[in-house]
């Protein structure tokens, strides 16, 4: 799970760059010391001591624990995706995704409203997790009796991921408490959790699928979950007393203003959409292309233990000198890269292992960069909780909104011959597209026109890539193309490379035309729509040469 900061960090002014060499220390420990002294009566030699001592490390214990096995859980859907799509009870329905995308997407939404309530009522943090963790554990056991889709939904999708909401942050406060001015090593360690129950859970799971069935598994999961976390719960205490007054700070909303913000927002949004995908998705089309459901499993835990290891080395980063949206640009494009060649064009184990392995690694690695990113946003201590929130509900958005998006792309049809598989097309060019549009989304607003002129082959798109997307039978990634085209183009013409902005302009007419041939040729309605509304912007630029010859053939004229 993206860690978040629940507590006040005090930090340095910012530099006057908007992106600073430097990362913005905090000093945390500050904070923490007074923290005790705003409860009456209270000395701070009566408090175990922070960042060390047997009571910080039994609770970073337990914490991993809960993190490895009740957020790992979720993570590992992509096994009970390819299982539930072979059911007949669940096999016409597009919409099996949404159980697992609400699961992990509700933990994502709700943070920026748990996190004030966990500050207000600072005192009810263990009732919190009585309630949530068995509500949690009770939606894996009441969907083991479930035999529609509907029902699935509500139970392994809404109430696990409402519970593990409600015991979840409170956990989190706990750790922020103990852990102070090796907070980063402390949360480093959390977010390995998952990578490591993720290399081992998606296989016990595939296992207990194909020897007894969903309702079997779910409830041997269920008891399983009981057994391991139930008895450490009584270990989940923070470090500073229950108070009956709580003082929360006015929060600084002043950051809401900054441009930054939002462009940062936006990314996270479109990273939800596309980033879930594969974990969803890759069980499945290994089975499409042969490979057997353990060989799926262990593509899921491949990319587990990739994600787990580009957290720590991106969060590492982060804190040296490199220049926050270059390490943004690197995760995003390596992920689309990866996606759009080896998921697409892969056949195979090899390439399929490849493509988990550098998709978690750089994948994963773009939410550690939240904290760098927070600290670009605002120097003020009061809004650090709420940023973090905001990002998180972000990322929750594209992530509840991918599993009725995916419904809609995923084809019924099947060729081996064909991008994608062809039943899989959209889905991978949909992940490939919305990675390149963070990056597109971060350097249309954060990196100057001069530098175009400078670096002009990393916006390079050759014609054997634009060929591959115009014979996708996607054409929604004919959409992607043609808006990253675009969008460059406008860019282009302010750099001095002559042969660049031509060789730009070839590009886009024929991805225009393609585009405005595809569309009315018996797609579903959903993505002609799409298409309609991507080759309208397109049209409506003035500078594009070809865009008045460019022919709408049915929903063009909208």
């Amino acid at each position: 799970m993206d860690t978040i900061e629940l507590d006040d960090t005090i930090h340095r002014p910012m530099a006057t760059s908007q992106w600073p060499a430097t990362p913005v220390s905090n000093d945390d420990g500050v904070n923490a010391q007074h923290a005790a002294a705003d409860r009456p009566g209270l000395n701070e030699q009566q408090l175990d001591p922070t960042d060390r001592g047997p009571a910080a490390w039994k609770l970073l214990g337990t914490a991993f624990v809960f993190e490895a096995l009740l957020w790992g859980f979720p993570l590992s859907f992509g096994v009970f995706q390819n299982y539930y799509s072979k059911l007949p009870q669940f096999a016409d329905n597009r919409y099996i995704s949404v159980v697992g995308t609400v699961a992990s997407g509700l933990s994502y939404l709700g943070a920026p409203f748990i996190m004030p309530l966990i500050k207000r009522y600072h005192k009810y943090q263990r009732h919190m997790i009585w309630i949530g963790w068995p509500l949690c554990i009770s939606g894996v056991l009441i969907g083991s009796f479930a035999s529609t889709l509907e029902v699935l939904i509500l139970t392994q999708g809404v109430a696990y991921g409402v519970g593990f909401l409600i015991f979840y942050y409170p956990i989190l406060s706990m750790v922020n408490e103990y852990w102070v001015l090796r907070r980063g090593m402390a949360y480093g360690l959390l977010c390995s959790a998952s990578g490591v129950s993720g290399a081992v859970l998606p296989v016990i799971a595939e296992t207990l699928l194909n020897k007894y069935g969903y309702k079997v598994a779910l409830r041997v999961i269920g008891i399983a979950l009981i057994v391991l976390t139930g008895p450490l719960i009584p270990f989940l205490k923070g470090r500073l007393p229950v108070s009956e007054q709580s003082t929360t700070a006015k929060t600084d909303w002043s950051f809401l203003r900054n441009q930054l913000f939002w462009v940062f927002s936006v990314s996270n949004v479109l990273q939800g959409l596309g980033y879930f995908f594969p974990s969803l998705y890759l069980p499945s089309y290994a089975s499409s292309v042969g490979l057997s459901s353990r060989q799926g499993a262990l593509l899921l835990a491949l990319m587990s233990v990739a994600q787990t290891a580009g957290q720590l080395l991106f969060g590492f980063l982060s804190d040296r000198k490199i220049p926050i949206n270059a390490l943004a640009a690197l995760t995003t494009a390596a992920a689309a890269t990866a996606a759009l060649t080896l998921w697409g064009l892969g056949r195979s184990l090899p390439p399929l292992a490849i493509f988990a392995i550098v998709y978690g690694f750089f994948g994963g690695g773009y939410t550690a960069l939240w904290a760098r990113m927070s600290t670009a946003v605002s120097s003020n201590p009061t809004a650090m909780p709420m940023i973090f929130g905001l990002f998180n509900f972000g990322k929750g958005i594209g992530n509840v909104l991918a599993g009725p998006i995916s419904g809609g792309l995923i084809s019924s049809a099947r060729s081996d011959d064909m991008y994608g598989m062809l039943k899989y097309a959209g889905i991978v060019s949909f992940t490939g597209g919305s990675m390149l549009l963070i990056n597109d989304c971060i350097y249309k607003d954060l990196v100057p026109i001069t530098h175009l002129g400078q670096n002009p082959h990393v916006y390079s798109i050759t014609p054997a890539l634009l060929q591959q997307a115009v014979k996708s039978p996607s054409y929604l990634q004919f959409g992607m193309v043609c808006m990253t085209l675009n969008h460059r183009m406008n860019q282009i013409q302010h750099s001095q490379s002559k042969a660049l902005s031509e060789r730009f302009y070839h590009y886009r007419g024929m991805a225009i035309q393609s585009l405005s041939e595809s569309i009315g040729v018996e797609r579903h309605n959903t993505e002609d729509v799409v298409l309609a509304g991507v080759l309208t912007l397109l049209l409506v630029d003035a500078s594009a040469p070809h865009a008045q010859s460019a022919r709408l053939k049915r929903h063009g004229q909208h």
